[in-house]
């Protein structure tokens, strides 16, 4: 039996987060653009999500959650939290980890470290409060975590936009 991605169950509505307090907020958020990018994985199996839609691009589905595993590792493990953590994925340290190598008969194993990675992040955020601060290598000044969730949320929603384009382009599928 081929492997698809499976529908996520919402834990998040837009209209739950009207609101509430700051952090519940922007944790909601966060979590809200996780389960749209499954949402437009569901139901595909690694074939098509490995599939090239929008040529000339190169970015598909898979390679989006591959990529997004590995922005949320840097940021919330790597820089917030100061773990020694290598790549989940193999690939050039460029800014688009992940994004490329996707093998569609690893779909599976490649939500799966998604998961996980959400997961982990999840669990090293909430050992800070919003106000709390780290600098990583490169950058002049110290950022808060309330910094991070606004820049996670914000780099969701781009991919999210990409997400839709290349779903409706797989199957026709539009909508979260």
């Amino acid at each position: 039996m081929t492997w698809t991605a499976p529908r996520p169950r919402r834990t998040v509505h837009l209209t739950d987060l009207a609101t509430l307090d700051e952090r519940p907020t922007l944790q909601g958020w966060l979590t809200w653009h996780r389960e749209t990018l499954l949402a437009k994985c569901a139901g595909l199996d690694g074939k098509q999500l490995a599939r090239t839609t929008a040529e000339p691009s190169t970015l598909t589905l898979l390679g989006l959650v591959r990529h997004l595993t590995e922005v949320e590792r840097s940021w919330f493990r790597r820089m917030l939290d100061g773990e020694s953590v290598g790549e989940v994925h193999d690939g050039p340290a460029d800014g688009d980890e992940g994004l490329e190598g996707v093998e569609p008969a690893h779909a599976e194993r490649d939500f799966a470290r998604y998961h996980a990675e959400i997961a982990a992040c999840d669990a090293a955020a909430a050992r800070y409060a919003l106000d709390d601060t780290f600098q990583p290598p490169g950058v002049d000044v110290p950022l808060s975590l309330r910094w991070l969730y606004v820049l996670m949320i914000q780099e969701y929603a781009r991919h999210n936009g990409h997400a839709d384009l290349l779903r409706e382009r797989t199957d026709g599928a539009t909508g979260d």
